[in-house]
């Protein structure tokens, strides 16, 4: 009994330190600009640690891994965004408003 107590609490601890690490990595941001028919993303965003981004304040255009993401927002929208480097640059990968 003792055992799966254990089991369950060392589950339960790295589900959160997940969640925590995917809250963390996530960008705000705020959308300035979306063009649907070119598949990209003007965000003027903060720090992109995951991408060795420091500057804080800069506005760029960014690729989207699925163009349904663009539907999702507008102008003028606060957001947080994840997004990677490859090898046609930087992808947009998970986007959603803020709250």
């Amino acid at each position: 009994m003792k055992n799966r107590l254990a089991i369950v609490a060392l589950s339960v601890s790295l589900i959160a330190s997940t969640t925590a690490s995917a809250q963390e990595a996530m960008v705000n941001g705020e959308v300035k600009k979306v063009d649907e028919s070119a598949g990209k993303i003007t965000l003027k965003h903060g720090p992109i640690k995951s991408l060795d981004m420091d500057e804080d304040g800069m506005t760029m255009v960014f690729r989207v891994k699925d163009s349904a993401m663009l539907k999702q927002v507008k102008a003028g929208d606060k957001v947080k965004f994840t997004a990677e480097r490859g090898s046609e640059g930087i992808t947009l990968t998970k986007i959603e408003k803020s709250k």
